[in-house]
């Protein structure tokens, strides 16, 4: 998997140059197209704009038939490329459509959010949710390149930079003790991002290559993730409360981390380091009463269970994860009321 951090004028070129591609389409969504297409539309060959609706929402089948037609009515081969220019939605269903589409043909990712570029668009996870289940139905297919361009991050409103900086706290308490001191002791607008993207991505790229299809170690990267997808899928469907992945997660983590702190696996001062920070940056989520049990309900559903069993990443000390933790719907009850109190 080739992974470039470079200015995006550089990076495309050189990638284009080294290959010969039948018909290039590029992907965006009405976010995208505004204000990031323009500044790679100048360095691209004859090609197709395939554009979607933004947001989690529309990241579904019907989507993705949007995006295969196009292709067909444009007599896409098996020797044209599609180039994902997006966040984290834009790249797993681009990713998945490419994959699919006359059994596969090549993309690239363009990761233009924060998200994408320190996780979603590294590992080759592609997917699409579906019946309100998030990435229930995917594949794994490495792309032929990640071309990570910093500059893209100027375009994004605070919320979803935000957003993003949940999935490098992640890589932080899951592998680097030492970041994770630096880096919560500095505000959201103190943080070196150049720095922060060029470390998530060398960890996420050193754990994908030891176990590229999720079998062992990849679990690792899942911390906060299996009550955080939980909190996400449930207030996808209520506007005023639809949350960013990040902002989710983030809630995940600190219910996690009360989690392996109730098994001992973390001390009280790293559990109060967590919690102290994950709140001063995302705050808290609303959660009611009426809002726990359906987010148990969806656990259920999460990719790494085994057996009818929640399986989970929880931190073991810091910068260190364990995974494929059984978990029990009481203990989860706990976590989240923790998380409310």
């Amino acid at each position: 998997m080739s992974v470039l951090i470079s200015a995006v004028s550089d990076s495309l070129p050189r990638f284009l140059n080294d290959r010969s591609y039948s018909s290039v389409a590029v992907l965006v969504d009405a976010n995208t197209r505004k204000h990031c297409y323009p500044l790679v539309k100048k360095l691209l060959p004859k090609h197709i704009l395939i554009a979607i609706p933004a947001g989690e929402e529309h990241k579904h089948l019907a989507t993705c038939e949007t995006v295969w037609q196009a292709l067909t009515r444009a007599n896409f081969d098996r020797y044209g490329l599609l180039i994902n220019l997006g966040g984290g939605v834009i790249g797993d269903l681009g990713g998945f459509c490419a994959a699919t589409y006359k059994r596969g043909i090549d993309f690239v990712q363009i990761p233009t959010t924060l998200l994408a570029q320190v996780d979603a668009s590294v590992g080759g996870k592609l997917g699409i949710d579906f019946h309100g289940f998030k990435n229930h139905i995917g594949v794994f297919k490495l792309p032929e390149a990640v071309l990570i361009d910093t500059a893209f991050l100027q375009t994004l409103p605070e919320r979803e930079l935000r957003s993003g900086f949940a999935e490098i706290i992640k890589h932080c308490l899951i592998a680097d003790a030492g970041r994770w001191d630096d880096i919560r002791r500095r505000d959201l607008h103190e943080q070196d991002w150049e720095a922060l993207v060029a470390h998530s991505v060398e960890i996420k790229k050193k754990v994908v290559e030891q176990d590229p299809t999720e079998k062992g170690i990849r679990k690792i990267l899942n911390f906060g993730h299996t009550l955080g997808h939980a909190i996400e899928t449930h207030f996808l469907n209520i506007p005023k409360k639809r949350l960013l992945h990040g902002e989710a997660i983030a809630a995940g983590m600190l219910a996690e981390a009360w989690l392996a702190f109730n098994r001992k696996m973390i001390d009280e001062r790293l559990l109060g380091q967590i919690e102290e920070y994950l709140f001063s940056i995302y705050g808290r989520v609303a959660l009611s009463d009426a809002d726990i049990e359906p987010i148990l309900a969806l656990t259920r559903q999460d990719k790494k269970n085994r057996g009818g069993q929640v399986r989970m990443a929880l931190p073991n000390g810091p910068g260190s994860c364990a995974f494929d933790l059984t978990v029990t719907p009481a203990e989860m009850r706990k976590a989240l009321e923790y998380y409310r109190a």
